[in-house]
């Protein structure tokens, strides 16, 4: 039932109507987030409008959807609200410029280093952050912040109409596969309501829920194009120092969430998309969004998942959701104002169906213990707390457990050779996490007068390597005895201070390879 993945290859019909499903997606997602931030719904709305072209044209992976997202709102609710929406705009545009230079340095391919069970919390932290958020159009919120639940009546329709939905988009591509299911199901759903005229909650309830009950009975999304306009802010140290912090976090959370939702698609759509190319169209639409009052964003991982299920693989499916997007604004916003919430959750959860990794629950008791600890520990830090902070902490988590299992693989074959001498022949990498057990090998007090430590099977990878090597090294040199250190790479043996000229060169035999150290710095 979960698989909802639409197999079909990329062409202009597809991409068309996939992009007017993905617009109708947009509205609530758009206007609910500018809220999150302090904002007029408008603002958010351009968002959407400019991310998702600008990223579509120039981006690195066609069929991703960007825009206005609840990652990025929540980073400027402080900046916003202790000195205004123009601060912000030039934080945006300043968060574009470091998101353009992490572009030039190329540093879209590191995300290809995140693991695996770093990837599947991500999915699953994002596909409950999605459910979550749907949650909420269960309830009012007043200008006030006061939250009510809607009447039982409301809610009974609502939640008639949301089972309708999901069952279209279920069963609808079991018979055709001509138009995505999911804008017939907002279609059908939005005309039913229409003309049984059924007391269904609309996008423009949302909206005037929201305001102030002075502008709640004059709310609508009606809009103009957005307009150039340099952020009225003084350009000053100070101005700098006020933005730059949620400037960066801006730009750091927008890489990860997009960089992330990059390699999902590639692995649903078995393409490659280009990381680096990606910063670039994400930068250059931040930059404009500072330039023309928007609030920025990055990529949506649930708009991208609607575009991808239903058939919508080329770049024109982006564009055609941001032009369809600002075509409502400007010429027909009675339209998307009257259709029914319900729809769009029922759209929301069909994704989030999608979207979780149901899988992981079976896995769980086939993968080691540390990995279906990353996921959990991913997906909980989603959830609760934020997205780039939950990709950092697994990355993290799994590098120490990756450092300590390798730390348990260095051990030595002991021997003595035809001269009498002590031959170490060691086996594994030594680095940071394995410099303990390094040391514990060796027994210098009892060795004899000379010794060998063969590193044909064994190689030093770091500073901590070498620092260890230089303290075997000593150990043995104030014992008076002499240690050769055999097949030993020409930078470590530059690198080592205590062990004088007691290495045993082999200009033939010996490897060359690099270390990670600031030693030659």
């Amino acid at each position: 039932m979960f698989n909802l993945l639409d197999k079909r290859p990329t062409n202009v019909k597809n991409d068309l109507l996939s992009g007017v499903t993905v617009a109708l997606a947009l509205v609530p997602e758009a206007v609910a987030f500018a809220f999150i931030a302090g904002l007029e719904p408008m603002v958010g709305l351009y968002a959407a409008f400019m991310m998702g072209l600008i990223t579509s044209v120039f981006g690195g992976r066609p069929g991703m959807i960007s825009g206005a997202t609840g990652a990025t709102a929540v980073v400027m609710v402080g900046l916003v609200g202790a000195y205004g929406p123009q601060y912000l705009f030039a934080a945006v545009f300043l968060a574009g410029l470091i998101q353009i230079a992490a572009g030039a340095m190329k540093l879209g391919k590191f995300i290809r280093m995140v693991p695996h069970p770093v990837m599947l919390g991500f999915v699953n932290g994002l596909a409950i952050v999605i459910f979550l958020s749907q949650l909420a159009l269960f309830r009012h919120e007043t200008s006030e912040g006061v939250w009510s639940t809607i009447p039982s009546t409301e809610l009974t329709l609502m939640g008639i109409l949301i089972v309708i939905t999901m069952l279209i988009m279920h069963f609808l591509p079991k018979y055709t596969k001509a138009v995505p299911a999911g804008l017939v199901a907002i279609v059908s759903v939005t005309l039913a309501v229409y003309f049984l005229d059924l007391p269904a909650r609309t996008v423009i309830d949302f909206v005037a829920d929201k305001l102030p009950e002075s502008e709640a009975a004059t709310a609508s999304l009606q809009g103009s194009l957005p307009s150039f306009s340099i952020p009225t802010v003084p350009f000053t140290l100070e101005t700098l120092i006020i933005i730059l912090p949620t400037a960066v976090i801006i730009a750091a959370v927008g890489l990860i969430e997009s960089l992330l939702t990059l390699t999902l698609i590639d692995e649903l759509t078995n393409t490659r998309g280009q990381g680096n190319r990606e910063c670039w169209g994400q930068g250059l639409g931040n930059s404009v969004n500072g330039l023309f009052g928007g609030m920025g964003g990055c990529a949506m991982i649930g708009q991208s998942m609607i575009n991808i299920n239903n058939g919508g693989r080329g770049r024109l499916s982006g564009i055609t959701a941001a032009v369809v997007l600002l075509a409502f604004i400007l010429f027909a916003a009675p339209l998307i104002e009257m259709i029914p919430l319900a729809a769009l959750v029922g759209v929301m959860f069909m994704v989030v169906l999608g979207t979780f990794e149901w899988s992981s629950f079976r896995i769980m008791r086939l993968i080691p213990r540390t990995d279906a600890f990353v996921i959990v520990l991913v997906s909980a830090i989603t959830v609760i707390h934020d997205l780039a902070i939950a990709v950092v902490v697994g990355v993290i988590v799994s590098a120490l457990v990756f450092a300590w299992k390798h730390a348990q693989h260095i051990y030595a074959d002991i021997y003595t050779d035809e001269k009498g001498r002590k031959v170490y022949d060691l086996r594994g990498p030594i680095f940071f996490g394995s410099v303990h057990n390094f040391k514990n090998i060796f027994d210098p007090e009892n060795d004899p007068a000379e010794v060998i430590i063969e590193f044909k099977r064994s190689r030093v990878s770091d500073h901590s390597g070498i620092e260890a090597l230089d303290g075997v090294a000593e150990k043995y040199q104030q014992l008076g005895k002499q240690v050769h250190l055999r097949h030993l790479s020409p930078e470590c043996r530059n690198l080592l201070e205590k062990s004088g000229d007691l290495c045993e060169v082999n200009v033939l035999e010996d490897p060359n390879y690099r270390v990670v150290t600031d030693k030659l710095g």
